[in-house]
């Protein structure tokens, strides 16, 4: 039995088939449409929510946080829109995702945990967007962003580091910029036989003519080890947290070059042998 294929059954196929590409390339150019103006509202939006958070003075550290979690939101709105528009249905799409869940749940039960840590950090406030810290996990820096899976740091070295929230939230944290004032420690060793009076005395006088230590707390200066080959001097000094390096590097360069010009030494590694 054969098939007879008349012009006019090639006729219908072609034009079922032109109708289906058109209709296609419809709804994609549709989606396309929707798409690029969609991204452009998002932006709009953003922006505009942005520039709300500002205006009402909320912290940046919050601020970066809220903005991710609108900025995610609109995106997936606008995901829902664009494969509404290609055809294909939101029921059969949820349906699939639900069919996947399991597998969807394992792979993100990380980020879950990333979020419910960045919460946290937001609630508890453990560091902010400008503080200088160090956290258990290895990570360290200067926080510019707490984003809502990754808290987004800063290395002296200009690197970026991104530490997950829910690692940051259950770390050891230690945050240098808390506090206004920092103390800086220092020891420095001399000689046995050196006054010591005359290297607290010359010790004193390098830091009085800092104007970036502190006067209160006093500066702290003692005898701090007989040491193998040295005699330890402990001087501890308080200064605005700004200041710290400055005078850490400062005050060490300053007290050497002061020991020379007053004849205190330095003393070298030194080892005593008896021969039998």
């Amino acid at each position: 039995m054969f098939l007879m294929i008349t012009s006019e059954m090639v006729n219908e196929f072609i034009a079922k088939a032109l109708n289906s590409c058109i209709d296609l390339g419809g709804r994609i150019l549709a989606a396309l449409i929707i798409f690029i103006i969609g991204k452009l509202i998002v932006n709009w939006i953003n922006r505009l929510f942005a520039k709300m958070l500002e205006k009402r003075k909320v912290d940046a550290s919050i601020q970066s946080f809220l903005k991710s979690i609108v900025n995610i939101t609109l995106l997936v709105l606008l995901f829902l829109a664009v494969i509404g528009k290609l055809g294909i249905e939101l029921t059969s799409f949820a349906a699939l995702l639900a069919s996947a869940g399991v597998a969807i749940g394992m792979a993100l039960s990380g980020n879950l945990s990333n979020f419910a840590g960045g919460v946290i950090i937001l609630v508890f406030r453990p560091y902010k967007v400008g503080d200088y810290i160090e956290a258990s996990t290895g990570a360290s820096g200067t926080v510019t962003d707490i984003q809502i899976f990754h808290t987004v740091l800063t290395t002296p070295d200009n690197r970026i580091v991104f530490a997950p929230n829910g690692a940051m939230s259950g770390a050891v944290v230690t945050n240098y910029s808390r506090k206004d004032t920092r103390r800086v420690d220092f020891s420095f060793g001399v000689e046995y036989g050196t006054d010591f009076e005359l290297a607290k005395s010359t010790i004193m006088e390098v830091i009085s003519k800092d104007s970036r230590i502190l006067k209160d707390p006093a500066p702290f200066i003692e005898l701090g080890a007989l040491a193998e080959s040295s005699v330890n001097i402990t001087v501890r000094v308080w200064v605005n947290a700004a200041d710290y390096w400055g005078v850490n590097f400062d005050m060490n360069k300053n007290v050497y070059a002061t020991f020379n010009e007053k004849g205190i030494s330095f003393p070298f590694p030194q080892l005593t042998v008896h021969q039998a």
